[in-house]
C-alpha cells in the first residue's frame, strides 16, 4: 500500500525557505556583533563621585611677649684691704665723730663686754653634766665588779626568778655613792641583793660641769641570771 503525504506536512519544499532564513539571522548576528563597540556603554558616574567638604582648621594668633633685656652685671665692690700692724703698736681706740644736732665732736671710747661667769651650785644634784662619772677602770670594769659580787639568793634561784634590776644613786664630788633606790625591780629579794652590791662599790671618778667636780645621778642596770 503506498503511504501519500500531505502537502501541508511536506517540509522538503520549504528547507531552501529555512537555510536562507538561518543565513540571513547568522549575518545579521555576526553584523551586529562586529559594530558592538565600548564607545556605545554609558557609565553612570552620578552616584560614585561625592563632594568632599574641607573644614578650615582655624589656627589662632600667638604674641610672644617681648622679654626685657637682662640687667647688667654689677660691678664687684673693692675688697676693702686690711692692715695688719704689729702687736706692738699702739692702736688708738678713742674715735671722734660729729653729733648731727650740735655739731659737736664726740668721743666715743671702746669698753670691753664683762662676761659674768655662773657659778655652779656645788649641792645641785645634776643629771647631765659635760663629763660623766666613771667607775674605776671603766665600764666593764663595773660589770666586773658587779658579777663577782654578787650573791644570787637561794630563794629565788629555787623559784626560778631572774630579771635585771635597776638602781639609781648619786654619786657625790668626792666620788662616794649615795642615795640608792630602785627604779625598776623584779623580786624584792633581788632587789635587795642589787641595793646591797651597789652600796659596797668603790669610790667613782666624780662628774665635772665647767671645770668642777659636782654631784650627778647615775643609773645602772644589775642582770640577774641563772645558769
Amino acid at each position: 500500500m503506498e503511504v501519500k503525504k500531505s502537502p501541508k506536512a511536506d517540509l522538503e519544499g520549504k528547507r531552501f525557505t529555512w537555510l536562507l532564513l538561518g543565513y540571513v539571522m547568522v549575518l545579521a548576528f555576526m553584523f551586529v556583533a562586529f559594530e558592538w563597540s565600548e564607545r556605545d556603554k554609558v557609565i553612570d558616574t552620578s552616584q560614585a563621585l561625592t563632594e568632599h567638604v574641607f573644614e578650615e582648621e582655624i589656627v589662632p594668633i600667638t604674641v610672644q611677649e617681648v622679654q626685657p633685656p637682662p640687667p647688667p652685671p654689677e660691678v664687684p665692690q673693692a675688697a676693702e684691704t686690711l692692715n695688719i700692724v704689729e702687736d706692738d703698736v699702739e692702736v688708738e681706740s678713742n674715735v671722734q665723730i660729729q653729733s648731727e644736732d650740735t655739731g659737736e665732736k664726740v668721743e666715743v671710747k671702746y669698753v670691753a663686754p664683762v662676761v659674768v661667769e655662773e657659778e655652779v651650785n656645788e649641792d645641785e644634784i645634776f643629771e647631765v653634766v659635760e663629763q660623766s662619772p666613771e667607775f674605776p677602770g671603766g665600764m666593764s670594769a663595773l660589770m666586773s665588779f658587779l658579777s663577782k659580787n654578787i650573791k644570787y639568793p637561794s630563794i629565788a634561784a629555787e623559784n626560778g626568778t631572774q630579771g635585771t634590776v635597776t638602781i639609781q644613786f648619786v654619786v657625790n664630788r668626792d666620788g662616794s655613792v649615795v642615795d640608792p633606790v630602785v627604779l625598776r625591780g623584779v623580786d624584792p629579794y633581788l632587789d635587795k641583793e642589787a641595793m646591797r652590791v651597789i652600796k659596797t662599790m668603790p669610790k667613782w671618778k666624780p662628774g665635772m660641769q665647767r671645770g668642777k667636780a659636782v654631784r650627778v645621778k647615775y643609773t645602772v642596770p644589775v642582770r640577774f641570771r641563772l645558769q
